[in-house]
């Protein structure tokens, strides 16, 4: 990748992380809400009135939902790069 190539990818890649974080969020939001008794938030780990099982739950969720979106939305600005570019974000 040549350096003008690497500066322009890099502003696409931080456009990228940012939304698939916010689209992680709503996903999620979304999956708990139907997971979690229609319960539209999730259980904060320092709210000891919630069971340490539903908490952990929770967060496991939250980080496979966030790990699936965060690499398909890197996917998708990678094979939207290369068909601009016509050259790999390596």
């Amino acid at each position: 990748m040549s350096a003008v190539s690497k500066a322009a990818y890099k502003p696409l890649a931080l456009a990228t992380s940012v939304l698939g974080g916010v689209l992680a969020g709503v996903v999620f939001k979304q999956v708990w809400k139907y997971l979690g008794d229609n319960d539209v938030e999730a259980p904060d780990p320092k709210d000891l009135d919630r069971s340490v099982r539903e908490v952990l739950i929770a967060a496991a969720i939250h980080g496979a939902v966030f790990g699936i979106v965060k690499a398909a939305v890197d996917r998708a600005g990678a094979t939207g790069y290369r068909a601009l570019a016509h050259e790999d974000p390596r």
